[in-house]
Formats: C-alpha cells, structure tokens, sequence
C-alpha cells in the first residue's frame, strides 16, 4: 500500500511537473510566438510592397505594348496617306509637291540648262582704229530681224573704234558695224547679217533679283583665246551704286554686284540668273584694280529702256536745269577758282560753280554759291550723286530742291528742260 501511495504520490508530483513544464513551453512558445510576430509581418508587408511592384511593372510594360502598338498603326496609317497622296489620291496635296519639284530644278544640272539657252548667243568682238586693234570684249545678240542681228555691248569697248569684227562661239567670225551707243550708261549696240546669228539670249527681270541668287556669266576673259568662259556666282549687292569716269566727268551709276569672276575681256557680256535669261550686262571697267571678288553689271532694265532709242540712233534725252557743280569736298577749286567758301555746318551736297542765264535753275532763282543738298526728299552727297538723282526724272518734269544759301536752307522748285550739252 504504502508503494502505491508513493507512486501516486510521484505520478502527482510528475503530473504537476508535467502540467508546470507544459505551462512553462506554452509561455514560451507564446513569447516566441510574440517575438516572431513582427518579423512575420515585416516579411508580409515586403511580399505585399513586391507584389505591388511586380503589377505596376506588368501594366507599365503594358501601357508601353499598346504604345507602341499605336504608334506602329498611327505610322502605318500615314505611310498609307503619303502613298496616296503621291499618287493623286484623296489628299490631294499638288502645290507640296509642284513647289519640291520647281526646288530641285532649279538646283540640278549644274546650270547647264540655263547655259544652253544663252551660250550660244555670246560672242567676242574686237575693236581697230585703222587697222590697229584697239580694244577687245564680250557681247551677245538680243534680238533678230529679217536683215540683221543685234548685239550688246560696253559703249568703252566699241568706244574709238571704226571696224569691229565678232567671233561666234563656234568660231565664226563676221564683219559687224556700229548702231549708236551712250556713254553714261555704257551700253553700245552693233548688228551683223542675220544669217550669222546662231541663237537670241532672252532677257529677263533685273528688278526681280535677289541677295544670294545664282547667276554665271558668258564672255571672253583676257582675250579670244578664252571665248566661251562660263563663271559662277551670286548676287552678291542690288542697288549698288558706284562712281565712274566719263570724259565729261564722273558720273554714278546703279550696279548689281556679284563675286562671279569678271576679268578683261568679259566686258560687254551677260550676266544671266539661273534660267539663262540676261539679267544685266558685265562690265570689267567697273572693277578696281586689286579688288577680288567683286563684280559689278549694269541693270538689264535700265539698258532695256534705252535700247529703242540707240537701235534707231535717236537722241537720248536728259534733263538739263543749267548749272555746273563741284563737290563740297573740293575746296581748293572753290575757293581759289570760283572764290566760294562754304561753312563747316554744311556737310554734304553739290556747290554750284556757274547758273546759266535763262535756264531752269536760274528760273527758279538758284544761285552760284548755293549748295543743293535735297532733290525731291532725296539726299545729294555730291556732284555725281546730283547727276545721277537728276537723271530719274524726264524733261518737263517740276522737281523740289533744297539748298543751303549763307547757312540757310532754302527751297525752291526747277521744271526741268532738255539738255543742250553733256554735264
């Protein structure tokens, strides 16, 4: 009995234990379980933060896909509208493809279209005196009738001369004989038999050009060893207006510029834009020596106006109003031979010299001593600046001048006669 009671009493003590230990390995597991708990958690919120990544990745690749799906279309579809179009299809875009058409023209062949239209127009012309050969140049035949051919030229190429032979491109030469030429502007026309003329250069629009503008040139530079030469270039300046020596004086005259190679002997030849039409007429006369790459021509509308009259050798009228002025700057000639002294005050304009009894000028009560400085709200710098704006206007026309008398400005008005000798 008292071995049964004892293992009861064990087995109850075993028991407490038992109950003590698995109290003790509950506790534990629930401070192990607290313990746990938040790396679970941490981990649990990792695993969320990835999968929200994971399916923001999928719909950013997602919007790229159908990105790249419309762009393909919306591609595909305009390649589409393109190839219509260029077939004449539903858009219908002509004057696009009418202006990308008239650009590459322009641009190709290296001007050779241009150059066929006029280069058989060119010639070179030699001028004698008595048999002496006196001067050589470039012109080119502008017009063509039943008898006759009609070249143009520089009036300081044929100037002295009293036989002129021209060489055609191809080598051909003819006797040719002088029409009439002018001077101030520089232009001279000659004529041969029309069944020597090989081609008629066309002329265009002088006022039409541009800054930049293509042009080459067709002439006989250093002689006719070099007939034919073809330079190119731009335009390079409008409106230019340069001073140049007549034997009456200086005169200034309205040039385009271009950095198109112009040397001796390709005065009198054309200038052409990139059709091949005459925009103006080359003059090496114009270039100064040492200068490089500038190249002046005379306006082919200002030679256009003139033409008639020196086809049919009429006299070419300039207004005239009588007097004879100096430069402003020339104060020796002034002062020792004409006794005028001006004021410092006065800056720029033309003195007059001489006032004609009778004439406009002295009509209009100008003065020697005056100092016109104003033709009809255009500035006068200078004596050829003064012929060259006098010179716009035509006989019978009233224009405003404004001129300095004793440092006060004056204005009057001068109707404007013909003139009756050079100034």
């Amino acid at each position: 009995m008292k071995d049964t009671e004892e293992k009861e009493t064990l087995n109850e003590d075993s028991n407490i234990e038992n109950k003590e230990d698995s109290k003790n390995e509950e506790k534990s597991k629930e401070e192990i379980k607290i313990v746990e708990e938040p790396k679970n958690s941490n981990e649990a919120k990792i695993k969320k933060e990835k999968a929200a990544n994971n399916k923001n990745s999928k719909d950013y690749l997602t919007v790229r896909i159908i990105i790249a799906i419309c762009a393909f279309v919306l591609g595909a579809f305009v390649m589409w509208g393109l190839t219509i179009t260029s077939r004449g299809g539903l858009l219908k875009q002509k004057v696009v493809t009418e202006n990308v058409k008239t650009t590459t023209l322009e641009e190709m062949s290296d001007l050779k279209e241009g150059i066929n239209n006029v280069y058989e127009s060119a010639v070179y012309i030699e001028v004698s005196n008595n048999r002496t050969s006196i001067a050589s140049g470039s012109g080119f035949v502008y017009k063509k009738d039943d008898t006759n051919g009609y070249i143009l030229t520089n009036y300081h190429v044929i100037d002295g001369g009293n036989r002129y032979v021209v060489t055609f491109i191809d080598g051909e030469e003819a006797e040719a004989s002088l029409v009439s030429g002018d001077e101030y502007y520089d232009i001279a026309v000659l004529k041969v038999d029309a069944s020597k003329v090989k081609k008629v250069a066309a002329l265009g629009d002088s006022s039409s050009v541009e800054l930049g503008d293509t042009v080459f040139t067709v002439g006989a530079p250093l002689g006719k060893e070099y007939i034919g030469t073809i330079t190119k270039g731009i335009i390079s300046g409008v409106n230019r207006k340069i001073s140049v020596k007549l034997s009456s004086g200086s005169a200034l005259m309205e040039v385009i510029q271009t950095d198109a190679s112009i040397n001796n002997g390709n005065s009198g030849g054309p200038i052409c834009n990139i059709r091949g039409e005459v925009i103006g007429i080359t003059s090496s006369k114009l270039v100064g020596s040492g200068v490089e790459g500038m190249g002046f021509a005379i306006p082919i509308n200002l030679v256009s106006d003139l033409v008639g009259n020196i086809e049919t050798g009429s006299k070419i009228t300039r207004p005239y109003i009588g007097v004879q002025p100096v430069d402003l700057t020339n104060t020796f000639a002034l002062q020792y031979y004409y006794g005028i002294r001006i004021s410092d005050d006065v800056e720029f304009g033309a003195v007059l010299s001489e006032v004609e009894e009778g004439m406009p000028a002295d009509k209009a009560g100008l003065k020697v001593g005056d100092v016109i400085v104003e033709i009809e709200g255009e500035k006068v710098d200078d004596v050829s600046h003064f012929k060259y704006i006098l010179y716009k206007y035509k006989v019978g026309d009233k224009i405003k001048v404004k001129y300095y008398r004793e440092n006060k400005l004056e204005e009057t008005t001068v109707e404007l006669t013909e003139s009756v000798k050079s100034e």
